[in-house]
């Protein structure tokens, strides 16, 4: 599909604009909508610092002006290795030297959060070819978590299930690593 404006190149954006119940859709290319002010962005795009703001939930003008800051109290917390306050790491996303990680870790957590999906830690992809036996004690791990809220919620019926599950898998870990060292 052309855009709408030009006639020239291909759409990448499409609009969809309701007034008074009505609506209007608008397929335009990303030059036609910088010409009309369909969209506007910062001409050398965004940098780390754009995407901290945006995780922090904070109007970057305001992140300097301490007395407006949600993190007010955390602005002080310095790195004792390297010096760095927080105020720097959310300003350039970057810490200064590896105990900044731990300086600052009580304040990490809703970013983590935000960027691995609800967790706060990275727990990485396994490769399909090679993880076989990971890929296994990864959904062992998530049984047995399944098996003590079983538990706690006095389920044991289900519970029962779950370990017969997780004994099924944990013999084929055992057949793997048997395979291996054959």
């Amino acid at each position: 599909m052309n855009c709408q404006k030009c006639q020239v190149r291909p759409a990448t954006l499409h609009f969809k604009q309701v007034v008074n119940g009505k609506q209007t859709d608008l397929h335009v290319c990303e030059v036609c909508a910088k010409e009309n002010g369909y969209m506007t962005y910062p001409e050398e795009g965004f940098s780390l610092h754009d995407l901290l703001t945006g995780l922090f939930n904070l109007d970057s003008s305001k992140i300097d002006n301490i007395h407006e800051s949600p993190f007010q109290q955390v602005k002080e917390l310095k790195c004792p290795t390297c010096k760095m306050t927080f105020s720097q790491f959310k300003h350039t996303g970057k810490f200064g030297c590896a105990q900044c990680y731990h300086t600052f870790s009580d304040h990490l957590d809703p970013i983590f959060s935000r960027v691995h999906s609800g967790n706060t830690r990275h727990l990485g992809k396994i490769p399909k070819r090679k993880g076989g036996k990971l890929h296994l004690k990864k959904q062992i791990a998530d049984y047995r978590k399944r098996l003590n809220t079983l538990i706690e919620n006095e389920a044991f019926e289900e519970a029962a299930v779950v370990r017969d599950e997780i004994k099924e898998l944990e013999s084929k870990v055992k057949e793997k690593k048997d395979g291996d060292e054959a």
